[in-house]
């Protein structure tokens, strides 16, 4: 049995201090998932810092129709927030879909960025995995990869980021903030999720004790016709094998703006640009939107058992475009 301490910060410093000062110590919000990787000796910090009292849990509605969700707001409360819902349903579905109701009202908003993937061979400690140990292998690349990545891989890893929530806010053009020892600054979403290359155990810019304390989801009229589509194995709160968020503002018929990202697929929240830059000024129909969908997977790197991702990743956008097409979109 290792021993592990604990202490219970009381402002943004002292936490920012206590975890930099000591790269042994990890921070703890809602350890849905670091609990979990503490037990089976994944994670093996030394000591735990306690951030659950800090002022971080607002929902802040800005005056230009944006938003900004404190880190430590929980899972369940962002998703019935009324501004959420109206404003960015997609972000609503993504949450609602994400986890059961016990962990949605345990799980922080910022923890759920954090989350580590859910390779079964990087959670067990004999397997080899370069995100757990540098250097040792994936485990995967000849193991089983049913649910494995088929974008944005690399010959380190080829494990996909498991956030629901993520996807739409790669959509939403989403900012994380984070405050450290030198200060705070804000990192675009987009580049917060970090693909693995040469360094698959580096999945975030940030600097050793750093911590999010919000994320700003600015103002989009477009995400007010928006959804999050999830497929997978089961309904009862399983991972996705693929997830399409979308959001269309449409003018007789024709397409003015869009946004897209995947889930289930890639190994970070996979904004689709390529889809969206087909879509522009093109007619909202099935046709279209498939098209698109398959310039998107056309780089899909596939493998014997996660091959059949490339066709569920195209039906599942096509899906999610027509949902919100019938729905009559969004605003530009």
């Amino acid at each position: 049995m290792r021993a592990i301490s604990y202490t219970r910060a009381t402002d943004v410093g002292d936490a920012v201090a206590a975890v930099t000062g000591d790269p042994g110590s990890s921070f703890l919000a809602g350890g849905t998932t670091e609990v979990d990787l503490l037990r089976l000796d994944v994670l093996r910090p030394h000591r735990l810092v306690d951030i659950n009292r800090l002022p971080l849990a607002g929902i802040e509605n800005r005056s230009d129709g944006g938003l900004v969700i404190g880190a430590l707001a929980r899972m369940s409360e962002v998703a019935e927030a009324r501004a959420v819902v109206e404003r960015f349903p997609m972000l609503s579905q993504a949450l609602l879909l994400g986890a059961s109701a016990q962990l949605r009202n345990m799980a922080s908003m910022g923890g759920n960025l954090m989350q580590r993937v859910r390779c079964g061979y990087y959670r067990d400690t004999e397997s080899a995995c370069n995100k757990r140990v540098p250097g040792s292998g994936c485990s995967a690349l000849e193991g089983v990869h049913r649910g494995h990545a088929i974008l944005g891989t690399s010959e380190h890893c080829i494990a996909t980021h498991p956030s629901d929530a993520a996807v739409a806010l790669v959509a939403l053009d989403a900012v994380v903030h984070v405050e450290g020892t030198h200060g705070s600054r804000g990192i675009p979403i987009d580049d917060f999720f970090l693909l693995p290359g040469d360094t698959p155990e580096r999945e975030h810019p940030l600097t050793p004790g750093e911590l999010i304390t919000a994320i700003e989801v600015p103002p989009a009229p477009v995400a007010r016709g928006s959804c999050y589509l999830k497929v997978r194995d089961r309904e009862s709160y399983e991972f996705a094998l693929a997830s399409a968020a979308a959001a269309l503002a449409l003018e007789d018929g024709v397409i003015r703006e869009v946004r897209l990202a995947l889930g289930g697929v890639a190994t970070k929240p996979w904004r689709a640009r390529v889809a969206e830059g087909a879509l522009v000024g093109q007619r909202a129909d099935a046709d279209v939107f498939a098209r698109a969908a398959g310039a998107e997977l056309a780089p899909a790197v596939t493998r014997p058992m996660n091959a059949f991702k490339a066709e569920l990743a195209r039906r599942t956008l096509v899906r999610a475009l027509l949902t919100v097409a019938a729905q009559g979109g969004g605003t530009a």
